[in-house]
């Protein structure tokens, strides 16, 4: 029998974007389901590699204790052509990054994310399936079949499509998908290895033949456990399943693991005494399949009430473990920002924002990880350390967005604008805490917070500007006054952090007085110098919608 519910948002697909997004949405307390097909978890480590940027988006929502207690360091890469050792590659970021790269299996990330949102009384539906849907102007009525075969409608004021690269939203919504896939088919395996190598390094091993091209080649990602590693390798004839695919239909995508024959110990154990330069013995498998790669990208990221985020908007090859977390960062972004509108205090144009900001990031994700796929990473022109920023994903950037402020016109070019990354920075000393925090602290847990730089409070009218901003977000924007050294604490009454070290302004590029807006996921709104009530209004009725 059908019956209908209502909530504020549905998710389809409970992976690692799914997660995010309802975890967020519960966090801000709006109602939301998640659903999907399968009856449970996989046990399966597909995605390991974890970005800095990933943990501070889980610094923000408060969890990620929990993921730096299950994953390893990823410290650097080991390279090795035919049998002799290249240049070390070392994961090395500015020390005010707060976090380094990780590995940690799929699996495990969906693990900690479903016990997060299980904190806040919401769990996955296992066995249940988005089949189809319609929107009209005030929602959106979908359609869920159970492993039983029992129906139901949810009516829902919107939906996200988190379901994979064969997307029953994005179909639905007639979203293209335009790209390509690889020729190549890669086995992967999650097996121990018994060398000596340095722990937390990845491993990267190849023969070029005579001619100089790339013949053979093995990539092992360290994970949790005694010498256990993610490899992959490319797949030998008798496990290709190119010949099924032999006459299908084309247009299908053909990317993710695959059915059929799976490898064994002996397929991997065949590789390693090819490529490893020492003697190595596999063993301890958990488990094995067949990869294919494709890329695709969608046209737009939303309909109406309806939005597509991960997998379901864009797919790649895993170089530099970019995929999993661009699609945990589009459910971010996306996820505030449904939160507001939920609440009817979002200004209209923020939801159009999602496609305006995560698109670019997309195609730019795409494109990338294609030309390193196909000419390698080291072919890549950019300085090391500005690359090895972008790998960490620590250069994404919202600048044209419609939402944030235009750049600062007080000749602080360099320093963050709006729409850059709010960078992490420490000494900032509380009144009462005898010790310093991190920015990161303060902004751990929060929604849009006002920072409020300089020196005189009192005569950069901080109170005002702090007043301006509660009342046009409906009280939704906290406010903190970071004062350079010497200046008096007791000319605001806003909660004081003073810049001990004097890390603030460096980093942050700051004259007195500037004001910044931090947004909910950790990027600059707005950067005003010297701020205005004016300009400041300005800047937050793009986001919150005014009150009636």
């Amino acid at each position: 029998m059908v019956h209908t519910d209502v909530t504020d948002v549905l998710v389809a697909g409970a992976g690692p974007v799914g997660l995010t997004a309802a975890a967020e949405l519960r966090r801000r307390s709006v109602a939301c389901r998640i659903v999907d097909r399968l009856p449970a978890r996989l046990p399966f480590a597909k995605a390991v590699g974890i970005q800095p940027r990933t943990l501070e988006i889980w610094d923000r929502m408060g969890l990620v204790r929990d993921a730096l207690d299950a994953a390893v360091p990823m410290r650097g890469q080991l390279t090795y052509v035919n049998g002799t050792e290249q240049a070390r590659i070392d994961l090395a970021l500015p020390p005010e990054v707060p976090y380094g790269f990780a590995a940690l299996p799929q699996y495990e990330t969906e693990r900690i994310l479903d016990e997060f949102l299980a904190r806040f009384g919401t769990r996955i539906e296992r066995g249940t399936e988005l089949v189809s849907f319609t929107q009209d102007a005030d929602g959106v009525t979908s359609r869920l079949v159970t492993s039983s075969g029992a129906e139901e409608e949810v009516r829902s004021r919107f939906l996200v499509g988190c379901d994979g690269a064969h997307s029953v939203v994005r179909k639905a919504l007639g979203l293209t998908f335009e790209g390509g896939a690889f020729p190549q088919e890669y086995m992967l395996a999650d097996v121990e290895a018994d060398w000596d190598l340095p722990h937390g390094y990845g491993v990267r091993a190849m023969h070029r033949g005579a001619d100089g091209v790339v013949d053979d080649l093995l990539v092992c990602i360290p994970l949790p456990g005694r010498g256990r590693y993610r490899m992959s390798m490319p797949t030998p004839p008798e496990l290709s399943t190119a010949r099924q695919t032999e006459g299908a239909d084309r247009s299908r995508v053909e990317h993710g693991l695959e059915g059929g024959r799976a490898p064994s110990l002996p397929h991997i154990q065949a590789v390693l005494d090819r490529l490893v330069p020492q003697p190595t013995t596999a063993s301890a498998m958990r488990w094995s399949s067949v990869f294919r790669i494709s890329h695709r990208m969608v046209d737009r990221y939303a309909e109406g009430r309806v939005f597509v985020a991960g997998d379901a908007a864009h797919i790649h090859p895993p170089t530099g473990a970019q995929g999993m977390n661009t699609g945990i960062q589009d459910a971010y972004n996306l996820a505030w920002k449904l939160a507001l509108a939920a609440e009817g205090a979002a200004d209209p144009r923020l939801l159009s924002s999602y496609d305006a900001e995560r698109r670019p990031v997309g195609e730019e994700v795409v494109g990338r990880t294609v030309r390193h796929a196909s000419e390698g990473i080291q072919a890549d022109p950019t300085d090391p350390a500005t690359l090895m920023l972008r790998e960490a994903q620590l250069l994404v950037a919202y600048r044209d967005s419609p939402i944030v402020g235009r750049p600062d016109p007080g000749g602080n070019g360099d320093g963050p604008q709006p729409g850059d990354r709010a960078p992490d920075c420490g000494g900032l000393a509380g009144e009462i805490a005898a010790y310093p925090s991190r920015l990161y602290d303060v902004l751990r847990d929060r929604g849009h917070v006002l920072l409020l730089y300089g020196h005189d409070p009192a005569g950069n009218r901080f109170d005002e500007l702090a007043a301006t901003a509660r009342e046009l977000s409906q009280g939704r924007v906290e406010a903190w006054a970071v004062l350079a050294n010497g200046g008096p604490a007791d000319g605001t009454r806003l909660p004081v952090y003073r810049d001990s070290r004097g890390e603030f302004g460096r980093i942050y590029r700051a004259q007195e007085p500037t004001a910044f807006v931090v947004r909910p996921d950790g990027y600059l709104g707005a950067r005003l110098c010297p701020p205005t009530t004016q300009e400041l209004a300005a800047h937050l009725a793009g986001v919150f919608r005014r009150a009636d």
